[in-house]
């Protein structure tokens, strides 16, 4: 009896090492399609202060910094992220100098065909926005789309003051433009008055510029700015997982193969967005986590 005892002693305290082997999670294990990865069980890993180099969307600098730094004090961990744009992440991730390409905008197929992932992680809407004095609070999707090819140009024409229209829009090479434009169908065909290279950039400067219109990420959102409806949809989280809302896009990690051939570290940082603690501060930061496939 003793013998068994000691047998069923061994075995349950191998079943307990096994569930104490990831970052940060809720206890249960449940794929996911868009990642790969799969939700971390209890407990942390320690790392031994491993590095994970990411670069890429300004737009995703919330979502980053806020990762890392809970993925790094849970793990021991070194995850850095740098902010250069999302075509650069790409590229960059792409030449293999840094381990995760960040791009807020879906893969193009090229880039796809070079071997690059998409893990979606989160969805961001894209907030349009316009100085508080503004009295145009509705726009309708052809109104957005004449705005910024220039064939609309003062306020008046859409119900609202005498005021011409400042277009204001991110840099070339912005992920955010990058899906903007997409989304509305007018890739270089966009006039504006002043490109802007960073999301806070927009936000200053729309506030701080009468009758300016700007397009930015949802989880920067303040009292600074209006952002006004589109089609008579608000920029809410559940627009945006029904669809509704029309301008949203992916968050992605891209990764140079399938997340399953990236270092332990890599791996690891995948389960804990997978992790309740992970999506909490997908949350946390004014991001929509996506439907489980």
């Amino acid at each position: 009896m003793k013998t068994i005892k000691k047998i069923l002693a061994a075995l349950l305290a191998g079943v307990m090492a096994v569930s104490l082997t990831a970052c940060g999670g809720n206890g249960n294990s449940s794929s996911n399609a868009s990642t790969g990865s799969s939700t971390s069980t209890s407990g942390n890993v320690d790392l031994g202060g491993a590095k994970i180099t990411m670069s890429g969307s300004t737009s995703m600098e919330k979502f980053c910094s806020a990762l890392t730094e809970s993925f790094n004090a849970d793990c021991n961990a070194a995850a850095t992220a740098e902010y250069t744009g999302s075509g650069a992440g790409i590229e960059a991730v792409t030449n293999g100098t840094v381990d995760i390409g960040n791009a807020s905008r879906a893969l193009k197929d090229d880039e796809k065909s070079a071997g690059i992932v998409e893990n979606i992680v989160a969805i961001d809407g894209i907030a349009v926005v316009v100085d508080t004095a503004n009295t145009v609070t509705n726009l309708t999707k052809d109104q957005l789309i004449s705005i910024y090819k220039g064939d609309v140009t003062n306020w008046s024409e859409l119900g609202g003051n005498d005021q011409a229209i400042v277009v204001i829009g991110r840099e070339s090479g912005s992920g955010t433009r990058s899906a903007f434009e997409e989304l509305l169908e007018i890739e270089d065909a966009c006039k504006y008055a002043q490109e802007v290279d960073s999301t806070g950039g927009v936000m200053a400067k729309v506030a701080s510029t009468p009758g300016a219109i700007g397009y930015v990420s949802l989880d920067v959102l303040d009292d600074t700015v209006t952002c006004v409806n589109l089609e008579g949809v608000e920029a809410t989280e559940e627009n945006i997982k029904s669809g509704d809302y029309f301008l949203s896009r992916p968050f992605v990690l891209a990764t140079k193969g399938e997340i399953s051939e990236q270092s332990e570290a890599v791996q690891e940082l995948f389960k804990y967005i997978e992790s309740d603690k992970g999506q909490e501060i997908i949350q946390k930061v004014g991001l929509v986590v996506p439907d489980k496939q």
